[in-house]
């Protein structure tokens, strides 16, 4: 067996790792209980803001509307839809939490009157992970005896319900806040020309920014889940573009009715 302490060791060549491990940093560690993290609300948001308001110019220009009914289409959109997605999160973030309180009432409802039928599920989902014999009823038996316990197995063992800890609050703040923030870019180039003039087309401008915001956020994903920043980049950039690309065709496309109405 290699001596964790030995020079050749994986522990020794990362000191970092093992001072982060020993029993009291793992102990401070855990305390606090599992960290919440809303890095889905902030990135769905960024790419939902990019994609709706450039969707917006996009068909706008496509359709040749001008540069100030664009500026106008886009902020509206951006400031709706964007408070309308915060609290569609919310409500989601909601009705999930509803859902496990339902299902943990009926679990404790089932405890208290079926609890050997409750029994058997535990052992029958931990002999499906593998534990057999003395050590499978020695599982079952830990877990059964404390309620609480048996009743979050259940949630997530049988039911894949996640621990209760995201607030719905935060995650509707993160989604508006990155919907707004990374949405607004699209619509810079058309902001900066009413104060200044810029070289070339507004919506050229667009497309660079939007580009830019499709970048970005993917890239600032693949560094907090440690993925390749480049096919990061690249896939966000592709999948907004494309539905960008679909919003421009069509206003193009539509462009006649415009034309008529007018």
């Amino acid at each position: 067996m290699v001596d964790p302490t030995s020079s050749g060791s994986p522990a020794r060549a990362h000191p970092e790792l093992r001072d982060d491990h020993t029993p009291a940093a793992v102990r401070a560690r855990l305390s606090d209980g599992p960290s919440q993290s809303y890095l889905r609300d902030a990135v769905y948001g960024a790419i939902d803001g990019t994609v709706t308001t450039f969707a917006v110019v996009a068909g706008a220009r496509g359709a040749d509307l001008s540069s100030g009914v664009v500026l106008v289409l886009g902020l509206a959109n951006l400031l709706a839809d964007g408070f309308s997605m915060g609290v569609s999160n919310y409500l989601g973030s909601r009705a999930e939490r509803q859902q496990r309180r339902r299902v943990r009432r009926e679990e404790e409802r089932e405890i208290e009157l079926v609890p050997d039928g409750e029994r058997e599920e535990i052992r029958q989902i931990y002999a499906a992970k593998g534990f057999t014999g003395a050590d499978l009823e020695r599982v079952v038996e830990v877990i059964t005896s404390d309620r609480e316990r048996w009743v979050e197995t259940m949630l997530r063992e049988e039911h894949g319900l996640p621990p209760d800890g995201r607030s719905a609050a935060r995650a509707a703040a993160w989604t508006f806040i990155a919907f707004v923030a990374v949405g607004t870019l699209p619509l810079l180039s058309f902001l900066i020309e009413l104060v200044v003039p810029l070289p070339g087309d507004a919506f050229a401008w667009s497309v660079g920014f939007a580009a830019a915001a499709f970048v970005a956020t993917g890239v600032a994903k693949g560094i907090a889940v440690r993925v390749g920043l480049v096919a990061a980049g690249l896939e966000t950039l592709l999948l907004g573009g494309g539905a960008a690309t679909l919003a421009y065709v069509i206003g193009h496309l539509l462009r006649g009715l415009v034309d008529a109405a007018g």
